[in-house]
């Protein structure tokens, strides 16, 4: 198992391609596009048409781990579910974005935002806010708010984006999403659900001429490695890891 995976119960490395233009949706194209696709990865075998009118192509969900593809009318998207190796759900991106210019005419000047996200899920039963506020902190400011007599905390998602560049054009962002509601802590019953921690590396805009849809998914990933290493993991992954542990 990849170090990602022993740091949450689930987890997913995803690419989002946003377009400016409407994405082709004629028969032919869309099947020769999944089509390719399937070539390298043959066990995603499962294409279907949402109600809302997305294609997708998907491995069985009954693995414990998933690769899918989606197209919707401006966004291409590329996910891993658990993926038992953290290199080829990065090659399963890297293949959408070299097949697209050519198989479904999106060029670098048509894009809107490319991103690049990790997300982790903690499975906990309990108060989710108290307890993201308890493993991560407040800060300074805000503890003596936290210590009111009979105070609860209802809602506490911290979420940070930072500008990687003079442009503010390359931006990380990280944002916890909880999933407790005043109902629940009023009645102190709290079904198990999930925790979930957000990464994002985007790129907003148009690619310059020089650029590649593929280059610039590698400077995302590149990013993503260096502040998951040096911040994510040691400062918000493990600590509520330990913290549901300790519950």
């Amino acid at each position: 198992m990849n170090v990602y995976g022993s740091l949450a119960d689930d987890f997913y490395i995803n690419l989002n391609l946003n377009t400016e233009m409407k994405l082709p949706d004629a028969r032919e194209t869309i099947l020769d596009f999944f089509g390719r696709v399937q070539k390298s990865y043959p066990s995603m075998r499962n294409f279907y048409t949402r109600e809302n009118g997305d294609f997708v192509l998907e491995e069985d969900k009954d693995q414990g781990h998933q690769r899918w593809i989606s197209l919707e009318p401006r966004r291409i998207c590329s996910g891993c579910i658990n993926p038992q190796n953290i290199a080829d759900s990065i090659s399963q991106h890297q293949l959408v974005l070299q097949l697209v210019p050519y198989m479904l005419t999106v060029s670098p000047l048509d894009c809107e935002a490319l991103d690049f996200m990790l997300g982790f899920d903690f499975n906990y039963r309990g108060n989710h806010d108290a307890l993201v506020a308890e493993a991560l902190g407040t800060g300074h400011a805000l503890e003596p708010l936290m210590e009111t007599a009979g105070g609860h905390v209802l809602n506490y998602e911290p979420s940070l984006t930072l500008a990687l560049d003079e442009s503010c054009r390359t931006q990380a962002r990280l944002m916890i999403e909880t999933r407790t509601n005043a109902y629940q802590v009023r009645r102190g019953d709290f079904p198990e659900d999930q925790i979930t921690v957000y990464f994002t590396l985007r790129q907003y805009g148009s690619l310059s001429t020089e650029t590649s849809f593929e280059a610039a998914f590698a400077n995302l990933v590149s990013h993503s490695e260096d502040l998951m290493e040096r911040y994510v993991i040691g400062n918000v992954l493990r600590p509520l890891a330990q913290a549901i542990a300790a519950r």
